[in-house]
């Protein structure tokens, strides 16, 4: 297998309605058992889910991610997959960084805030270990896949 390549047109066009319905099956499946199903993902990896609120619609809008800890703080990554455009979750804390994270049934309000360079080395390791498909999706893309960091409020 040679190095990942960009996402065709075609892709693009069926992975994108395909992820917005697979998450939001994971949704409903993590809220209706408090993250007994949808909870873990591929290998193990654990999923939250992670509210944001919309940067034109003002609606809350709920992601289920990926994520690994580091003490009271979230470590998530906004790859969607490799794909060119950044997931509209991250644009959406982007605009406003103040997020609910739901891990089980535990809500937490937090502050999200995109790794520096630094910081995404210093937890890329973990990352890829948690899920080593993150370094095929920073392959597959020009864009610099950002980290976040959710912090308490």
């Amino acid at each position: 297998m040679g190095q990942p390549k960009p996402y065709t047109k075609t892709e693009l066009a069926i992975a994108n309605p395909l992820i917005k319905w697979m998450s939001a099956l994971n949704t409903w499946a993590y809220r209706a058992s408090g993250g007994k199903l949808g909870g873990k993902f591929l290998r193990g990896a654990p999923v939250m889910l992670l509210t944001t609120i919309g940067r034109q619609s003002g609606k809350p809008r709920v992601a289920p991610l990926l994520y690994l800890r580091d003490g009271d703080k979230i470590i998530c990554v906004a790859s969607k997959g490799g794909m060119p455009n950044h997931p509209q979750w991250y644009r959406n804390l982007v605009a406003n960084p103040e997020v609910d994270v739901q891990i089980g049934k535990a809500v937490t309000p937090m502050r999200a805030a995109t790794a520096t360079d630094e910081e995404k080395a210093a937890y890329w390791t973990g990352l890829t270990a948690m899920y080593r498909d993150f370094d095929d999706y920073q392959a597959r893309t020009k864009r610099n896949i950002p980290v976040v960091i959710l912090a308490p409020r």
